[in-house]
């Protein structure tokens, strides 16, 4: 049964991932994102990871997706500024490279089919889902990364609304 579970969560992330990277507006591709973010949640969830799962839906699915969807409408992208890029070249060598990623993935896929993983079926270890050993680590460990995290963010967002205001416009 678990199994099956997996196998049809990673079916959903796998093709919203392509939608992702496939529709032609940035809304419709950051909404497929966030569906991408809570399949994956989904799979943390069944691997007993219930606090990191949650996790991955209030941060990633809820705060930084609506960033990202505050961001794209404060652009206002038109469609004419897309430029497609018309090179052979770079068109052969995205399918060539993207079927050749397919074909790596279907071959773990089918090992991990055939020859079972005994991971896969294991509980995730108590430090994994403990909120206590999860916030120890974020702040103690890996404090310098979250920072740098946070101020990457504010400076994406500085940079956005300086784009919007554009070169013209310097009231205020």
């Amino acid at each position: 049964m678990q199994l099956a579970i997996f196998t049809i969560f990673s079916i959903m992330c796998i093709a919203g991932a392509i939608l992702v990277i496939t529709l032609r507006s940035p809304v419709s591709s950051a909404i497929a994102l966030v569906f991408v973010m809570c399949t994956i949640a989904g799979l943390f969830a069944l691997i007993g990871g219930l606090f990191v799962a949650a996790i991955q839906v209030i941060v990633y699915a809820g705060a930084v997706m609506v960033l990202f969807l505050f961001v794209i409408m404060l652009l206002n992208i038109k469609d004419e500024l897309i430029q497609r890029d018309e090179k052979k070249l770079t068109r052969i060598l995205g399918g060539v490279l993207g079927a050749a990623f397919l074909l790596e993935i279907g071959f773990f896929v089918r090992k991990g089919l055939t020859s079972g993983s005994p991971g896969l079926f294991m509980p995730a270890p108590n430090e994994f889902s403990s909120i206590e050993s999860i916030s120890t680590s974020i702040f103690t460990k890996y404090l310098f990364a979250f920072e740098v995290t946070s101020i990457l963010l504010l400076v994406a967002i500085v940079g956005a609304i300086m784009l919007a205001r554009g070169k013209g416009r310097t009231e205020t």
